[in-house]
């Protein structure tokens, strides 16, 4: 009986995976990336509230791992003088699932006031949100329901929250021909360490 439940519940997640819509605007965030970090030397700022904070820590992570500068920047922490973080050529990627979560909103007003012109990128449910409205990329979720039984706990959403930066970080990756060497001079520690030095024939 409980095995049956483990399948459709990770029958669910995985279609929910399928579903989230491949458009153009992975392209889009991709080269808007490249452009910010890699070429203008800026940075990439991730943020989100809650669940969706958590993830955006583990993307900020992910991505400074793999040759991309980045760092997270809790919304609520910025109105009291983190938002100092912030420079003329970064990069926002901000992930809420109803693209109307308070704090996110407020915060691209105090960016926008520091510096008019940064972009942004949004990851949501929500694509006609005030902050997809606001965004210069806006990635969709595809919506997904909720696998919790009462149809609120962020779970899914989080999951395709997570898959779509994992889709991100692998094709910046790719983009700018990230080798197992580069990884090696950023993750020295570890498994992981030692295995991308022998993969780059490394000491």
């Amino acid at each position: 009986m409980i095995l049956n439940e483990v399948k459709a519940l990770l029958l669910h997640e995985a279609q929910a995976i399928q579903n989230i819509p491949a458009t153009d605007d992975f392209e889009k965030a991709v080269n808007l990336l490249h452009q910010q970090i890699h070429e203008r030397r800026g940075k990439l700022i991730t943020t989100g509230m809650g669940k969706a904070g958590q993830i955006a820590i583990n993307m900020a992570t992910t991505f400074s791992s793999t040759g991309t500068p980045s760092v997270f920047l809790h919304p609520s922490e910025a109105q009291h003088g983190d938002l100092g973080v912030v420079q003329e050529n970064d990069v926002m990627l901000m992930i809420s699932n109803s693209g109307k979560t308070r704090e996110i909103i407020e915060l691209i007003d105090l960016v926008r006031g520091l510096h008019p012109n940064i972009p942004i990128i949004v990851i949501t449910s929500n694509t006609e949100s005030v902050l997809a409205e606001e965004s210069d990329v806006c990635i969709s979720t595809g919506n997904p329901k909720e696998v919790c039984a009462l149809g609120l706990t962020p779970t899914t959403s989080t999951t395709t929250m997570t898959v779509i930066g994992d889709v991100l970080v692998v094709l910046l990756m790719k983009k700018i021909n990230f080798t197992n060497a580069d990884y090696a001079k950023r993750h020295h520690g570890g498994y992981l360490g030692d295995k991308s030095r022998k993969a780059a024939g490394l000491k």
